[in-house]
């Protein structure tokens, strides 16, 4: 199809070739061959009368003209799937939809995982790309690039649409034969114990347990950060290292690593975990079965 002489297939092109800034990675990621992808770029540069791309050393970058359609031309395409998925029957035993979503690595350990093993029965075509959090989460959401984000809620976008996951408590997790985890954890030995502090993106954005009790005035040595909860053992186990994260995760790796967990010795609150979407797709029948599905693992008791 044909809008002012410009294929519009090509506008898909345009924006996998911006993103990905490769002709070999942009035609694997369409599923179409080099000499095609290179032949769309081709027909590109004749129709804006621009180079789109170009050579500096190894690397494609992309033109000023081309960096000023990136954005219009992911809005578009955007729109363009919202409205084909909110006027489309949406049936999940048949779909071949793809559904992008950010999330933790805690949440995919804690919800997403278990929950595959249940689509792979009710939705076997189903596919699921996965993202970790970033500072730019919100913006691919704006943009079409991911249907949903789950973070805490903390985080959320208050112009978008959201629903509560779950609420989900904070315990102390600790290698077995940590002397101090013997009994209950005292407030002594959690300030005076070793932490392990989870700090997410590129921004080290602090978690959820590790800001709320920077607020509570909580003193702790912390003596290793890292950037995602599941590599949480291996920097606990043999040590007397504590760590706090989030129950249904901490119960998980208790199943599968040397590790005990306790109580906090203090009040502590609970962390709202939040499903947000754009609110362009609020009629997304496949966006809303998602939520459901994941709504329902979730609401799972924990093990």
């Amino acid at each position: 199809m044909r809008f002012n002489g410009l294929d519009l297939n090509l506008l898909l092109a345009l924006q996998v070739l911006l993103e990905e800034r490769n002709v070999t990675r942009a035609a694997r990621r369409l599923n179409i061959s080099q000499p095609a992808m290179s032949a769309a770029l081709a027909r590109l540069r004749d129709y804006f009368q621009d180079d789109i791309l170009v050579a500096q050393g190894r690397q494609m970058h992309p033109t000023a003209q081309a960096q000023s359609l990136a954005g219009p031309v992911r809005r578009m395409l955007a729109d363009l799937d919202s409205l084909l998925a909110s006027s489309a029957s949406f049936d999940p035993a048949t779909t071949q939809r793809t559904f992008r979503m950010v999330a933790s690595d805690y949440i995919t350990a804690g919800v997403i995982g278990s929950l595959t093993r249940r689509l792979a029965t009710v939705a076997p075509r189903v596919r699921l790309e996965l993202m970790l959090p970033c500072e730019e989460a919100a913006q691919l959401v704006m943009e079409g690039q991911a249907d949903l984000i789950i973070t805490p809620e903390d985080f959320q976008d208050p112009e978008q649409p959201s629903e509560l996951l779950c609420e989900e408590r904070q315990v102390v997790v600790a290698w077995k034969d940590n002397a101090a985890m013997a009994g209950p954890l005292s407030e002594a030995d959690f300030q005076r114990l070793g932490h392990v502090a989870v700090h997410v993106g590129s921004n080290r954005v602090p978690s959820f347990a590790d800001r709320q009790l920077e607020r509570l005035g909580q003193q702790r040595r912390i003596d290793i950060t890292c950037g995602c909860f599941t590599v949480l053992p291996w920097l606990i186990c043999g040590t007397e290292r504590l760590a706090v994260l989030h129950e249904r995760l901490a119960r998980q790796l208790l199943a599968h690593f040397p590790l005990v967990m306790r109580e906090l010795p203090f009040e502590f609150p609970v962390m709202r975990e939040m499903i947000q979407y754009h609110k362009a797709r609020e009629a997304d029948e496949g966006l809303r079965w998602l939520r459901h599905e994941l709504k329902a693992e979730a609401a799972r008791p924990l093990s």
